[in-house]
């Protein structure tokens, strides 16, 4: 008896068993990155050797996801012991151990915007201890700049400050602040960051020139001024007192590097790259761009205009004031001819290598787009995803070949390009 229960054990256990055991035939998602990165760059040469025209066929959700999962990882890996995330010395571009630099704002808040968009949070998921800690890093920073400085931070000299400019460590660190207080931060951190960024709001502002255009431009420094308009666009967005005068000085001078009639485009301050002021132009016209047209689609529906043109006269039409209608005609015909010059492949192509600065410049552009809710959008970030995807490392990073080269600050600006579909609500609400 006591044979035939062993036996009866034995083979419930051997049956059990098998029934563990998955024998399915069905296709699952590779555990490892499968795409072969390609040699070269975003924008190879302007001779026209590559273009971005067609990569969208790489931008599969499997690829997506598994580009983000890696480039989140190699992120959190190379946070530094104080919290803080660094780009490195423009003295010493060869260095890419990311812990064998000093952690900087800038840096550290494009990181911190990059897990933010990815869908972390300061209480949830696999990332929120480095973005608490980030923060903690920018908010201690930024308390104990002294108020008479133009800067947030005594570290000086590196990469991102010398080719985008010195004050983009305060335009970063607003941003990153603006975006964490519209997840609804509360309580006792929520005051402490809405104190930190009126101070980054401040530098900025005392920081903006008559013309609209930052102090201390770097090599790119149009990108600098232009990230800077985003940053007090973002901060009136989540309910920061802003001065709008500097506001529509910041606009009107991203918006004057490119002439609509002509289509001339002021390079001096953006190392001559036609990219970088484009960029800068789209991104500060398509909030009025958008208002403009959503204003005479509403007037052609009530009966106020015969034709949905974005004229002078329709926008008088519509209830604008003249100067405002001309403003706001102005900025609907930057927007669109610099878009459309934006997204063409000699200005997509850019130069010989890329560097942090031209991930920027697409990651403005798309993010115009958005906020612009525009029709040619999707294609355009298909494809620029498809780019991205092939050109990541083995290892999860990106880096750039000249200029900023910092493989931290590259692989957090491609996971924010990457995930920017996460952000759309923001995104238009800044815009609004």
């Amino acid at each position: 008896m006591k044979t035939k229960l062993i036996l009866t054990a034995f083979l419930a256990l051997v049956v059990s068993t098998f029934l563990l055991l998955d024998f399915s035939t069905e296709s699952y998602a590779e555990t490892k990155r499968t795409l072969e990165p390609i040699e070269g760059c975003v924008f190879m040469t302007t001779m026209g050797e590559q273009s971005s025209e067609g990569f969208n066929v790489y931008k599969t959700n499997e690829n997506l996801n598994l580009s983000v999962r890696d480039g989140l990882t190699w992120l959190a890996e190379a946070q530094l012991k104080n919290g803080g995330y660094g780009a490195g010395s423009h003295n010493a571009q060869s260095i890419r151990d990311p812990h064998a630099v000093e952690a900087d704002p800038a840096t550290t808040s494009m990181v911190a915007m990059a897990l933010l968009r990815s869908g972390t949070t300061l209480k949830t998921g696999p990332y929120a201890e480095n973005l608490q800690r980030a923060l903690q890093f920018l908010l201690k920073t930024v308390e104990e700049s002294s108020s008479d400085s133009p800067f947030i931070t005594t570290v000086r000299g590196t990469q991102i400050q010398t080719k985008l400019g010195e004050n983009i460590d305060a335009v970063l660190t607003a941003q990153f602040f603006s975006a964490l207080l519209d997840r609804n931060v509360k309580g006792a951190e929520e005051k402490r960051i809405v104190r930190a960024l009126d101070r980054c709001i401040s530098k900025i502002e005392r920081g903006t020139d008559a013309s609209g255009r930052q102090n201390g431009a770097g090599w790119a420094g149009v990108l600098q001024s232009g990230l800077a308009n985003s940053a007090l666009e973002a901060a009136e967005a989540v309910g920061v007192t802003v001065d709008k005068d500097v506001l529509k000085r910041t606009r009107d001078y991203q918006k004057d590097n490119y002439n609509a009639s002509s289509g001339a485009i002021k390079t001096e301050d953006g190392a001559g790259v036609m990219l970088y002021s484009v960029s800068g132009s789209v991104r500060a016209s398509a909030k009025q761009a958008r208002k403009a047209e959503e204003a005479i689609k509403k007037a052609s529906k009530n009966g106020a205009i015969q034709e949905e043109a974005v004229t002078v006269s329709n926008l008088e039409k519509a209830g604008y004031s003249k100067p405002e209608a001309i403003e706001y005609a102005a900025s609907y015909n930057v927007y669109q001819a610099a878009k459309e010059t934006a997204q063409q492949q000699d200005v997509l192509n850019g130069f010989g290598n890329n560097g942090g600065e031209e991930f920027l410049s697409f990651l403005q552009t798309g993010e115009s787009l958005v906020v612009n809710k525009d029709k040619d959008w999707k294609k355009w970030y298909d494809d620029m995803s498809g780019r991205i995807l092939k050109i990541q490392n083995e290892d999860g990073s990106w880096n750039g070949h000249h200029c900023i080269t910092s493989p931290v600050f590259c692989t957090a600006t491609s996971v924010l390009l990457l995930t920017v579909e996460n952000d759309i609500a923001y995104l238009r609400k800044v815009g609004a």
